[in-house]
C-alpha cells in the first residue's frame, strides 16, 4: 500500500442512491405540514446538511418535532425496498477491503438507518469505524466528523482522504485537511460548489483507483 491508508465515504448520494428517497419524504411533509411543495432544486440546498438543521430552517412557523416525525416516518416505511448502492461502489468497497485500506463511513444520517443500509448490502464488515450525525456535536462542513473518524481509525490527514458528493463533505473533507474527492454520481453533484474546488472529481466509482495511484506517486 502507497502513501494512502484511509478513505472516508460519504453515505447518501455517494455509496447509495438515495436521492428520490430523500426528495419524496420532503415532498410529503411539506405538503403535510404547509399545503405546499418545495422545488427539487431547494431540497437538493439541504443535502448533506443533518436533518434537524434543515427542518430548523424550513419549518420556522410549524412544530418542528412534529415534521421531523412525518419525514423520518415516511422515508422508513420505504427505505430498505428502495435502498440502491450506486453502480460499482460495493464492489468498489470490498476490494478497498481486501487491499489493507481502512474504510470508514462518514455521514450526517442518523445511526440506525446508516446501519440499515449497509447491513442490507452485507457490508457492516468491511468498514472499520461508521460516524454518523449521532456521534459529533458539529457536523459537515465542520470538520469534526471527520477528525473523529481518523481518530478512531488511528488515521493522520495526510494519509486519509474524503469521498462525498456534496460541498459539505468537501467542506469537511478541507477543514479537516484531507485531500477531498468529489463523487459526481447523485443530484446534489450538480450544485455550485460556492468557489470550492474539490481535490479530484470522479465519475465512477473504479475512478477512485486512479486517485489512490496519484496520490501515492506525489
Amino acid at each position: 500500500m502507497g502513501k494512502i491508508t484511509t478513505i472516508l465515504f460519504d453515505y447518501d448520494g455517494t455509496l447509495m442512491d438515495t436521492d428520490e428517497i430523500i426528495i419524496d419524504a420532503w415532498q410529503y411533509t411539506y405538503r403535510k405540514m404547509t399545503g405546499k411543495e418545495l422545488s427539487v432544486e431547494e431540497i437538493l440546498e439541504s443535502f448533506g446538511e443533518p436533518l434537524r438543521e434543515t427542518m430548523m430552517k424550513y419549518f420556522t412557523g410549524e412544530p418542528l418535532e412534529e415534521a421531523i416525525e412525518i419525514h423520518r416516518r415516511h422515508q422508513t416505511d420505504t427505505y430498505l425496498e428502495r435502498l440502491e448502492m450506486f453502480p460499482g461502489m460495493r464492489e468498489l468497497t470490498l476490494q478497498l477491503k481486501e487491499k489493507g485500506y481502512k474504510l470508514a463511513v462518514v455521514t450526517s444520517r442518523r445511526t440506525p438507518t446508516t446501519i440499515m443500509g449497509l447491513e442490507k448490502f452485507q457490508l457492516m464488515d468491511a468498514f472499520d469505524c461508521i460516524v454518523t450525525a449521532d456521534d459529533t456535536v458539529t457536523h459537515k462542513p465542520e470538520p469534526e466528523p471527520a477528525i473523529f473518524a481518523m481518530e478512531k481509525l488511528d488515521s493522520r490527514p495526510e494519509e486519509t482522504i474524503m469521498v462525498g458528493d456534496t460541498v459539505m463533505d468537501i467542506g469537511c473533507g478541507q477543514a479537516a485537511g484531507v485531500k477531498t474527492v468529489m463523487a459526481t454520481w447523485a443530484l446534489a453533484a450538480q450544485k455550485d460548489l460556492g468557489g470550492m474546488v474539490p481535490d479530484y472529481r470522479i465519475n465512477a466509482a473504479e475512478e477512485l483507483w486512479s486517485v489512490l495511484e496519484a496520490l501515492d506517486a506525489e
